[in-house]
């Protein structure tokens, strides 16, 4: 009901953004010819954000922006440009960011080649090659795959040289202000645990199916111009989305800034390189030039990141006008109550399964949490919002979360 409810919303948008040509941008402000939209905003969810702005709350900084998507306005706003920290949600930027440079229909490869002809003993007059780009989820055990598929060629013995060809050699680093136990290495794919990792775990495979190779013969290099493919693993971007939005991983989403890296300049740092397009995405493409905002990694553990509430509101805004990364969004974000992070919040009969939103949670520093995604109003409009909360009780923070989104499904 939900994604059909979306398909008819956007169609209204559609019409409404035509007749009015407001243009791609989508930067939050109210355009020139809003005078011909004559969609309204819902004054009641107006007066009921301003009155759950004003009551009470714990102490703690306090944040939130809710914008209409069917309407094409802005509802309400409270301290909805401070910079605080992002936490997960910097996932949704890195995520949408991601899909607009690699395209939805992108794929990791990872090939193993062959060059020559196998003679009669099983011998393989030339060379074996691995070839692999960032593919997260490539696991170890994966490797068997490849193995299979070179001994089933009739390969017993390599007479020339097998080459390691990859993208990045060295294993993933943490970032500078990541506190230590944030980096779990061993729940990174294979490919970014650095390349002894890779060669060690490949010539293993290989001799447990009985190609033999000995160590001399492996070398990390380009593979040749010409070999032929045995075998090849293609995972859709989409599926590391997935990860990183429905169970926030914190690996996926970094995996997701190196590709982005690579994919800008192949020759720089990806790291370096994919947060330097994060940056440009949010000053060019989403026009918000706010200099208080903050980007250091692409999956939130940073506690230096900042964004606002406005900025991650136009972050889902942007990315819900492109069809594709729209239909990523519905497939891929936490539904509440209902699965991934919010399979045990807003449970309750007001909010289950009408709210579709990335949650954001450090316990370090104190209190950190945020939510940011959509919801359906009582209007029938779709409403973007984000709400983030700091130096305050992440249990609070998610009692508030709660409430707010109470208010605009009320």
């Amino acid at each position: 009901m939900f994604v059909a409810l979306w398909t008819v919303v956007w169609a209204v948008v559609t019409i409404m953004a035509s007749a009015c040509s407001n243009g791609n941008k989508a930067n939050g402000n109210q355009n020139d010819d809003d005078t011909i939209n004559t969609i309204p905003v819902d004054t009641a969810l107006r007066n009921r954000l301003e009155s759950f702005a004003e009551k009470p709350r714990p102490q703690g900084k306090f944040a939130f922006h809710v914008f209409d998507i069917t309407a094409d306005k802005p509802v309400f706003g409270f301290n909805d440009t401070l910079a605080l920290p992002s936490a997960s949600c910097m996932k949704l930027l890195s995520g949408i960011a991601g899909l607009h440079l690699l395209g939805s229909n992108y794929e990791y490869q990872t090939e193993l080649l062959t060059g020559g002809k196998v003679d009669a003993d099983g011998t393989l007059a030339g060379n074996l090659a691995f070839k692999a780009g960032l593919d997260p989820q490539l696991m170890a055990a994966d490797l068997n795959d490849f193995s299979k598929a070179v001994k089933e060629k009739g390969v017993k013995k390599v007479a020339g040289k097998v080459f390691v060809d990859l993208t990045i050699t060295e294993p993933v680093k943490s970032e500078q202000h990541w506190y230590p136990w944030d980096l779990t290495f061993s729940k990174y794919g294979l490919l970014y645990k650095g390349g002894d990792k890779v060669v060690k775990n490949l010539k293993a495979s290989l001799r447990a199916h009985g190609v033999a190779v000995a160590d001399s013969q492996v070398v990390v290099a380009r593979a040749p111009e010409g070999m032929t493919t045995v075998h090849i693993v293609k995972r859709p971007v989409d599926e590391v989305v997935k990860r990183m939005w429905k169970n926030s991983s914190n690996t996926q989403a970094t995996a997701m800034l190196y590709t982005i890296g690579h994919k800008e300049n192949p020759d720089a740092d990806p790291v370096a390189s994919g947060v330097a397009y994060l940056r440009r995405f949010l000053h060019n493409d989403l026009e918000m030039t706010d200099r208080t905002l903050c980007i250091h990694d692409g999956c939130g553990l940073c506690t230096y990141n900042r964004l606002s509430p406005k900025a991650l509101t136009t972050i889902l805004r942007f990315g819900y006008k492109n069809k594709e990364i729209r239909a990523s969004l519905e497939r891929n974000l936490p539904v509440s109550g209902v699965d991934g992070t919010l399979a045990r919040e807003m449970t309750g009969p007001k909010t289950r399964g009408k709210v579709r939103a990335k949650t954001g949670t450090l316990s370090h520093p104190y209190g950190i949490s945020s939510l940011a995604g959509f919801c359906e109003a009582s209007n029938g409009h779709l409403l973007a919002f984000a709400i983030m909360d700091s130096e305050m009780s992440v249990l609070d923070a998610r009692v508030l979360q709660r409430k707010l989104c109470e208010e605009l499904v009320k």
